[in-house]
């Protein structure tokens, strides 16, 4: 599916309306100052989604949260261990060595900073389409990079073979952290998607 420069255009402005909004909502709930790049918005197959965020076997939070309503499907929200650190820490003070530490009330934690950030995305693609789009309650993992993006295709075997790819940098004092945001939807939601963006399907 190849994009022109105007259809990328209106998928970065999704990406960069969410993640200021992300920014804004985490930086009120870590009571410190967040800064952000323009996040990458790209449109990928599963092998470069892999890729991009550091190979099969890199350990991650992952949240996936479905979404419904004008359009169906789920969004994965990945999470390295320095953005886990730098979350835990302001909120509960706590110092993340190594994901098997991670306890019940840093998992509920990390759950509802996921559920906030996500839901500044939807809202932002419903503000941008006009569509009604809900969210569920968040469900968190630890695991594999690799291991969470195939317990998502093969849960949903639905889902369409490309997804919206968004990778933020966010800046908080001395510390640079990465997330990633995977829009999985299913396919009959992506032509809806797409078409909503002027991008033929």
């Amino acid at each position: 599916m190849e994009l022109n420069e105007l259809q990328i255009d209106l998928l970065k402005e999704i990406g960069n309306i969410g993640a200021g909004n992300a920014a804004t909502s985490l930086s009120h709930m870590l009571s410190k100052r967040i800064d952000m790049n323009v996040p990458e918005v790209s449109l990928l197959d599963y092998n470069h989604i892999i890729e991009s965020i550091g190979g099969a076997e890199n350990i991650v939070v992952g949240v996936l949260i479905a979404f419904e309503g004008d359009i169906q499907g789920v969004i994965l929200f990945l999470l390295k261990k320095e953005f886990v650190h730098l979350i835990l820490n302001s909120l509960l003070g706590t110092e993340l060595q190594s994901f098997e530490e991670i306890e019940d009330i840093e998992r509920s934690a990390l759950s509802e900073i996921s559920n906030i950030m996500v839901s500044s995305y939807v809202n932002s693609i419903a503000s941008l389409t006009g569509m009604k789009i809900n969210i569920t309650i968040p469900s968190l993992n630890i695991d594999m990079s690799g291991a969470l993006l195939d317990a998502v295709t093969s849960e949903f075997s639905e889902v369409a073979d490309k997804v919206v790819f968004i990778k933020e940098k966010y800046h908080c004092q001395n510390e640079t952290v990465y997330s990633y945001m995977l829009l999985l939807p299913d396919i009959p939601s992506l032509k809806i998607l797409l078409n909503k963006f002027g991008i033929d399907s």
